[in-house]
Formats: structure tokens, C-alpha cells, sequence
């Protein structure tokens, strides 16, 4: 491999072209350009450019028996569709997987809007052309004169949609999250639907990992009514009132809340995190259903 090494570890892998039942040992290569794969006796090289689904955790049924902490790459292949699992220690296979991802999107010229809301208002933000680069559990949009972060651990949704830009409709993902203490939803938009999938796909996986935390924390009804009444409430409202409560009685609920992480005291304002405003949504949604 000539151009610069970016990941070099021994693991196992197995590939849909090799036709074998069970993995192998052997040397895991990447550079900004390709993938490789290699055996004493076999070689396998991946133009990232023929990449189009990267998964987690996830393994292909037909490998699951022998696989545990894994990367599975879907490519193309002579027009034809392949995978390849990779399986190393959960810190390897951590680290592998964040650095493909970047290897893969980083750079990437997307048409973002930010924000395009603020709440439930609409601004009238305008699309600009931004490069897009990922950093540890955060996603940068850059552009010539406007830059923003996307905190991934402050995403309580996203989800593809349809935008008329620049006189055609695309597919744009709409991002909601938490900025500077308000909810806002960012838009960004990009030719390739390859990597729109994969961009997709890495949000989720920052996704599932706040969902997983999620299903650890216990709430009574009288929690879940606070955290909506916390949501849907003015500042400055009280919220004994509110709940028709002891004031004493809130306060407690209110510093369980903050020890599980749902809501964090603002000073003047007591506001939701990202797990809470993924509750209150949960919660809202069931009772519009």
C-alpha cells in the first residue's frame, strides 16, 4: 500500500468472495483510499469509493457463529454486491470503525442549513456549501463563512426528508439536537446517496448508544410527568403548580432527575438534556399516536 497507513492491526475476517465457512487470521490495512485485507496466502483490496454500508456490532448470518466484537463492510465488486466481517478486541474494533467512518466521509462537500429551526420556529436561514468532518462523537460542518458542531450526544432525532435546493428537490437529513441550551434542527443535504447511507448510519450508531443508556434508567409516571411539565412549561412558571404538588416534593424529584442524567439545572431554568428530551419525545409521540 503506497499512500499512508490510517489503521494496522492484527484481527480475523472473513469475506463473501473467499467462500469459507469460518475466519481467518490476518493483517488489517487502511489508507484514505482503500481497504485491505491480508493472509499469508490471500490478499483482498477495497476501494473505499466501493464502499456503501458499514455496520457494528452487527454480523451477516451466514458468519454470526464465529464472530463477537465485529465491523462489517457491504462494497461493490465487479458490479457485483460483497461483505467483508472484521473481528478484533471491543478497543480495536472501536477505534477501526470511527477511524473507516472518517476515512470515509471526511471532507465531504455537503448544502447545509443551520439552523433551520430554533424550537418549533422556523428561521430563514439560507443553504450554503459546507465540508463535513467527523470528530470524536461530534460532526463539523465548515463553510466559507459559517461553521458549526453537532454534538452527537445531544441528538434526540433525525431523519431523512425531501428540501427543494437550489431549484431541485434532494434528500436532506434533518438533525434535532441541543445548541448553547436550545433545541434546534439543522439540515444538510448531499448529492451522493452513498453517503448520505453512511453518514446516516453513523449517527445511529451514536444514536443507539444514548437509546442503550436509556433503557438502563427507571422512571415512575410522576418522573415522566415532571420531565413533560419541564419541557412544555414557560420559564419562571413553577412547576409545583404545574403538577399540583408540594414545591419540597418537586425538588427532590427534580435532583433525582439530575442524578440520571434527564435534566441539568440551567441556574434560573431547569432544562432537559439529551436523554430527557428523548423521553419527553417517546412520551409525547404515544400520546399523539
Amino acid at each position: 500500500m503506497s499512500e499512508s497507513v490510517i489503521a494496522d492491526f492484527v484481527g480475523k475476517f472473513n469475506t463473501s468472495t473467499a467462500g469459507r465457512a469460518e475466519p481467518v487470521q490476518g493483517r488489517v490495512l487502511l489508507s484514505k483510499k482503500r481497504l485491505v485485507l491480508a493472509t499469508d496466502g490471500d490478499k483482498l483490496t477495497v476501494p473505499l469509493s466501493n464502499v456503501f454500508d458499514v455496520a457494528v456490532g452487527k454480523v451477516p448470518q451466514d458468519f454470526g457463529a464465529f464472530f463477537d466484537s465485529t465491523v462489517t463492510i457491504a462494497f461493490n465488486t465487479n458490479g457485483n454486491r460483497h461483505i467483508a466481517a472484521v473481528e478484533a478486541s471491543d478497543e480495536k474494533i472501536e477505534k477501526f470503525s470511527t477511524v473507516l467512518f472518517k476515512a470515509l466521509l471526511n471532507g465531504t462537500t455537503m448544502m447545509v442549513k443551520h439552523p433551520a429551526q430554533v424550537g418549533g420556529r422556523v428561521t430563514g436561514e439560507n443553504f450554503y456549501s459546507a465540508k463535513l468532518t467527523l470528530k470524536r462523537h461530534k460532526v463539523e460542518f465548515t463553510g466559507t463563512d459559517a461553521a458549526f458542531t453537532v454534538d452527537l450526544s445531544t441528538v434526540t432525532n433525525f431523519e431523512e426528508k425531501k428540501r427543494e435546493i437550489a431549484g431541485s428537490t434532494r434528500q436532506v437529513l434533518s438533525v434535532r439536537h441541543m445548541d448553547g441550551g436550545q433545541a434546534v434542527t439543522s439540515l444538510a443535504a448531499i448529492d451522493s446517496a452513498r453517503k448520505m447511507s453512511l453518514l446516516g448510519r453513523y449517527l445511529r450508531l451514536e444514536y443507539s448508544d444514548i437509546i442503550e443508556d436509556l433503557e438502563d434508567v427507571d422512571l415512575s409516571e410522576e418522573e415522566t410527568e415532571l420531565l413533560v411539565a419541564v419541557y412544555s412549561s414557560d420559564p419562571g412558571v413553577s412547576l409545583a403548580s404545574v403538577l399540583g404538588k408540594e414545591p419540597s416534593q418537586v425538588t427532590m424529584m427534580l435532583n433525582d432527575l439530575i442524578e440520571k442524567d434527564l435534566i441539568r439545572d440551567g441556574g434560573e431554568t431547569t432544562q432537559l438534556t439529551a436523554k430527557g428530551r428523548i423521553i419527553v419525545s417517546s412520551k409525547l409521540e404515544d400520546v399523539n399516536a
